[in-house]
């Protein structure tokens, strides 16, 4: 709960204007580099959740009917706003989130790409057409908008993950709630002032705030047809069940736990410097972090120089220059990651990098932990089995490549994984074999751009549609199929037909 004043408050976007919540409960939003207030957020009351998906609904029925020209129109100019002020976004991600300002540009420019994407809007949602099915009679199909639709969006990419939402949503004719991260706001709101300055509508996309409260509100509202999640296993699966029993559609992205496979033919430079990028940027919270890596064979002699070229990376604020690793968001997630380092040395496993006690001068009260590397690590451990989520490399051993592959099939998550070798046939049956929904080839972290789709699988996901791509368009949309028969003698009939009609001669 929040106990201060002075300092700026997050407003609501309701109806194209920003208010001021009358919300008695506020939450604090601290700079994670050191634990300052830098603004207050409100827990927003049901009355102004309820008046935001009032907006919704108000705003379905034009924008929906809005030709399609226009809402291409429409992101063609947000594409260009939000790169004029990526800089300023970025600037408000670090200070809220604390990853580094390079690393927070390229947050936005990964959010970018969507709404670039949704620009070609008018070959995405094309239907189907079938002419002739029998004489005169031909089927063909619309993709429509759903109605109103809800993001619930994490902390950790405060722009790339809401522009996964609300613009594949928007774009293909529905109107969006959007409840961002209550630790960091700052740059959904800004993105929202570019959306309202690019032309879009009062009411096509309305913005809360809150914990609990708001999630429960947009799983049940009856109005809400949709919702995309984003974060954490416990929070995603709850919200799966709920909205699903409230029969709405879901797509929920989940944890993970990335493993990177290093086969000893591996180009050993490119690999290491892939690795340690890979585990330890953004401070390892990220989804696709690749926060496990397996060493076959001969590759289990490289640790010395993983360890090394680890120890290089720089600690520091995210606007300081020169950080390669900025701090975790919380003071709480700073003790949940040292825990899990400690438990990973409690069951045996080797500490060849120890970043818990991590002095950064000026940033003494940040909520630093530098990058970590526990090796020896066996799939029982709880630094294995737990997404750690934070800059902490766990690393197991393979004596060959039929045992790597078992190990990464045999966890539950199956978020993304790579594979660094210089042999197409290794590689070839990796990413044939391996159980997992995004697979790299020498790319640690495979996030797929826009045509394609993010496809997690098993216990990172829920739902049947992924996000953006041909399948954000598909979650986003409806089909109608119409069957219509005009017969051709209705065209050229002079005369009344006074014989009896006959079917198929």
């Amino acid at each position: 709960m929040c106990y201060s004043s002075s300092v700026p408050t997050t407003k609501l976007f309701i109806d194209g204007k920003f208010i001021e919540s009358k919300s008695s409960e506020w939450l604090d939003i601290h700079n994670p580099a050191t634990n300052e207030v830098i603004g207050r957020v409100p827990k927003a009351t049901q009355e102004e959740m309820t008046a935001a998906v009032n907006s919704c609904t108000k705003a379905f029925h034009s924008w929906s009917e809005t030709s399609v020209l226009s809402r291409q129109q429409i992101f063609l100019r947000y594409q260009q706003l939000i790169k004029d002020n990526l800089k300023e976004i970025a600037k408000l991600i670090t200070l809220e989130q604390g990853k580094t300002l390079a690393d927070a540009e390229g947050d936005v420019f990964r959010g970018l790409q969507v709404v670039e994407h949704t620009c070609s809007i008018t070959s995405l949602m094309l239907g189907e057409t079938l002419p002739s099915i029998t004489k005169d009679m031909d089927t063909f199909t619309y993709r429509l908008p759903l109605g109103v639709c809800a993001g619930i969006a994490p902390f950790n990419f405060p722009a790339m993950i809401p522009l996964w939402m609300y613009p594949m949503g928007m774009v293909c004719g529905n109107t969006y709630l959007m409840k961002p991260s209550e630790r960091v706001p700052g740059a959904t709101m800004l993105l929202a002032k570019l959306l309202q300055d690019a032309g879009a509508p009062d009411g096509t996309l309305n913005i809360i705030h809150g914990q609990h409260d708001a999630v429960n509100f947009i799983c049940e509202h009856p109005a809400i047809k949709a919702i995309s999640f984003v974060g954490s296993n416990q929070a995603g699966e709850y919200i799966y069940e709920r909205g699903s029993k409230h029969g709405k559609r879901v797509q929920s992205n989940m944890g993970a736990k990335n493993h990177g496979v290093v086969m000893p033919d591996a180009n050993k430079e490119n690999t290491l410097n892939q690795l340690v990028g890979a585990a330890f940027g953004a401070a390892g919270q990220r989804c696709m972090a690749l926060s496990t890596a397996i060493l076959v064979g001969e590759a289990r002699s490289w640790l010395p120089e993983l360890v090394e070229r680890a120890k290089k990376l720089q600690v520091n604020s995210g606007d300081q220059p020169g950080a390669d690793v900025g701090p975790l968001i919380s003071p709480e997630a700073r003790k949940r990651v040292n825990a899990l380092i400690q438990s990973g040395v409690d069951e045996g496993a080797s500490l060849l990098l120890d970043g818990r006690d991590v002095q950064v001068k000026g940033y003494e009260n940040g909520n630093f932990v530098g990058p970590t590397i526990l090796s020896q690590v066996k799939s029982s451990m709880k630094c294995y089995t737990e997404e750690i989520f934070g800059p902490v490399l766990v690393v197991l051993e393979a004596s060959n490549l039929d045992e790597a592959i078992h190990i990464v099939n045999r966890n539950p998550y199956g978020n993304g994984t790579a594979i660094f070798t210089t042999n197409g046939a290794t590689a070839r049956k990796y990413t044939h074999e391996v159980d997992v929904g995004q697979v790299g080839v020498n790319v640690p972290i495979p996030v797929p751009l826009p045509m394609f789709s993010f496809t997690g699988s098993r216990a990172s996901f829920r739902g049947d549609t992924n996000f953006y791509g041909k399948q954000g368009i598909q979650f986003y949309t409806h089909i109608k199929t119409v069957t219509s028969q005009w017969k051709e003698e209705d065209a050229t009939l002079t005369s009344p037909a006074v014989v009896m009609p006959t079917m198929g001669r």
